[in-house]
């Protein structure tokens, strides 16, 4: 089945920076039709969307919380979506998800990487 590996999580100074990467293997269907999305979830509350990616790598689009200091990229080759992270704030803290989605059908995630930023 369709299996999802984040990684590049960790521990940041506020201003600093962090790139997440998502790995994706299982594919029964070329990974250049999967939209990619990034989300995060801190506890007690709902995950929330972050940045997503269109299938060419063309189209994306941020949270308003993101916009100017996350930027979402993928290869197509390496089957892989990344999420380069700049200027990180405390409040970015949270566990950072990829998914991915196939056309109209449910997305499927990925077990998530810890982003904490703490002085």
């Amino acid at each position: 089945q369709v299996q999802l590996a984040e990684s590049g999580g960790g521990l940041v100074q506020p201003g600093g920076s962090l790139k997440l990467s998502c790995v994706v293997s299982g594919l029964t269907r070329p990974f250049s039709a999967f939209l990619m999305r990034w989300y995060r979830q801190t506890p007690g509350n709902e995950r929330e969307w972050v940045a997503r990616i269109d299938t060419t790598g063309v189209r994306r689009n941020y949270a308003d919380s993101v916009k100017g200091r996350f930027t979402i990229s993928r290869d197509n080759v390496k089957k892989a979506v990344y999420l380069q992270m700049d200027n990180l704030k405390p409040e970015d803290t949270a566990v950072y998800y990829c998914t991915a989605q196939y056309g109209g059908s449910y997305e499927v995630w990925g077990q998530g990487t810890q982003v904490t930023v703490s002085s």
